[in-house]
Formats: C-alpha cells, structure tokens, sequence
C-alpha cells in the first residue's frame, strides 16, 4: 500500500485482521448485481483515465464522500495540498479514473500501475450519485482496464473482516487473501 510517497505494509505483531486481497483479472466474474451495475453505468456514465489531478471539485467530492460516509473519523476535511501529498505525489506510476455524468463529475479513482498488476488505492464519490453504486462500477471498471492493458493481477488493499468499510471486497468472486505469507483462494 501507498500514501503519497510512503509505501508501507502492515505489521501489528499480534493482529492478523489485515489481509492484502487481490483478483485475478483472468479468473474474475463478477456477479449478476455486478453485472447489472456494468452495464448501466457503462450507459449512464462517462469513464475518462489520464494523470492525477488536483482542484477544487475533486477535494470537495473527496471531503463529502468522507464526511458522509463516516469515513474522516475526528479529522476535519482535507485541502489541496493534503489531496496531493495522500493520492497525487508518488514515487509509482500512478494513474486517475474519473467518472462523470454528463458535464458533473461523480467520482475518482486513484491507482497506481506495476509491472503486473493494478493496485487500487483510493475510491471517493459524491454520495448524491449512490444510486450508480460508483465503488462497485469503480473496480469493475479497473478490472477492465487490467484487461486492456494485459495486467494479472487488480490489486484491491487490505480486506478486514470486521471493517464495514474495508469487508465489500470479499464480494469480488474468486479473489485471492494472503493469509500466513500464502495467497489462498475465496471462491465463495
């Protein structure tokens, strides 16, 4: 995982609740909710992918997409320069998914490309748009793009069990945990 130039992996000696999960882009199906989240999306909403970039509207989608989800804990919202130094400022080859509906941007997502893989580092919304389920549109859209670009492997961050937050991407099927140092299989 990354925040800004930071890379850095768990290591809490006595917690194992902290799992790196990944798909296998090859293998991966999604599911008939999935599906249907596909194919109105790719109806209704507009996908362009290019270089991180920082403004106003992003910070504020970012900051909403925080507050309203409970996800700021007790910081206050963000501003430019915080924007940049967490998802912009890299030492990888990073790249941004936007997503808009007509000339209004719902959303971002902020990834950083390897060799083999995509490693999906942070999705935000404007939760006015949930009707789109855009984090789910998000990682179907990035499985597709590791398909174009001939990628392995979709890199989706830790999945924690107990986390009403972080335990959605077990419902990406099949997916790979690495639990113990070993890649182990969820197929259900």
């Amino acid at each position: 995982r990354r925040t800004g130039f930071y890379l850095y992996n768990t290591s809490c000696p006595k917690c194992r609740a902290c799992e790196p999960i990944r798909l296998d882009v090859a293998r991966f199906e999604p599911r008939r909710t999935q599906r249907r989240i596909m194919r109105r999306g790719d109806r209704e909403i507009r996908v362009e992918v290019g270089e991180p970039v920082v403004d106003e509207t992003r910070v504020a989608i970012f900051n909403k997409h925080r507050n309203l989800r409970r996800l700021a804990g007790t910081d206050g919202d963000i501003d430019i320069g915080e924007y940049r130094s967490f998802l912009v400022d890299t030492a990888c080859e990073t790249i941004e998914l936007t997503y808009w509906v007509g000339l209004r941007m719902l959303g971002a997502a902020i990834c950083d490309r390897g060799a083999t893989s995509l490693s999906a580092v942070y999705c935000f919304f404007d939760p006015d748009f949930s009707a789109f389920s855009p984090g789910t549109f998000s990682v179907l859209k990035q499985v597709e793009l590791c398909r174009q670009w001939e990628l392995e492997y979709l890199y989706l961050g830790y999945y924690v069990a107990d986390s009403e937050h972080m335990a959605y991407k077990a419902n990406y099927r099949p997916h790979q945990r690495l639990v113990n140092g070993k890649w182990q299989w969820f197929n259900s």
